[in-house]
């Protein structure tokens, strides 16, 4: 039985009093959970203070929303594994859409990092997806399949198993559009189907698959009730801590 995680990709929000604000009141809504695995992606400003004000809640964990695949050197305004390990971060998200296209970054680029964060032992969240014309052109199984050989590449058994991937179709971010649970569920079965020709069975059934885009707690519910989707990565909807722990609510409904 995989374990539903949920994560809060604030982007470039959230100044560090607004963000232990928002813990508090999260902490007050779900702060005793444990069947849900939450996670927190805050700027890298304010990872310091989120971890601060959830103290000792032991299921919330802290992410990174990038990181650079050099363990360090003359990188100047990138951030390694090991800087965000000293800051107790557990997560990063790798190969964002929004990092993707606005930042060039490759499936290459992106499989170094993952390799570089399971060298620091931190849990990478690799995004996948889709644009719209490529949907239309109905090469969605081509795209996925290539970022997921290209991003995931040479990684063992273990390494894919400590690996979360992130289903979020380019057209459906921050656009108040999201796929349909049934379209989610089509991704999410091929993505399993690409795990399994990779590793095996075993390892594809372990590797929790998430989806992001226009998440919000009014389809969470059904989008995550569909038996391949263990998760979300939420956006927008997430810079709302009531917003936010009713997503995490679906999520412990549907778990």
């Amino acid at each position: 039985m995989r374990k539903k995680i949920v994560a809060a990709n604030w982007k470039m929000n959230m100044m560090q009093a607004r963000s232990a604000r928002f813990v508090e009141s999260l902490l007050l809504e779900i702060g005793d959970i444990s069947d849900v695995e939450v996670v927190i992606l805050p700027p890298f400003t304010a990872i310091a203070k989120v971890t601060e004000a959830l103290g000792t809640a032991p299921n919330i964990k802290v992410g990174a929303q990038n990181m650079h695949w050099e363990r360090s050197g003359a990188f100047t305004g990138e951030i390694s594994a090991a800087l965000l390990r000293d800051l107790f971060v557990h997560y990063v998200v790798l190969g964002h859409s929004e990092r993707r296209t606005l930042f060039g970054e490759t499936d290459e680029i992106v499989n170094r990092k993952v390799c570089a964060a399971h060298e620091a032992a931190l849990h990478p969240i690799v995004c996948v997806g889709e644009t719209l014309a490529q949907r239309d052109k109905g090469n969605v199984d081509k795209i996925l399949a290539i970022q997921l050989r290209g991003s995931l590449a040479g990684l063992g058994a273990k390494e894919l198993q400590d690996t979360v991937i992130a289903y979020e179709p380019v057209w459906a971010i921050g656009t108040g559009r999201n796929a349909t649970p049934e379209q989610a569920q089509e991704a999410h079965t091929f993505i399993r189907h690409t795990l399994r020709e990779m590793a095996d069975g075993t390892v594809a059934e372990r590797v929790r698959i998430q989806y992001g885009g226009s998440v919000k707690p009014e389809n969470a519910r059904e989008l995550m009730s569909q038996p391949d989707v263990d998760g979300a990565l939420v956006g927008s909807a997430s810079l709302d801590p009531r917003s936010f722990a009713q997503i995490v609510q679906a999520a412990r409904e549907e778990g």
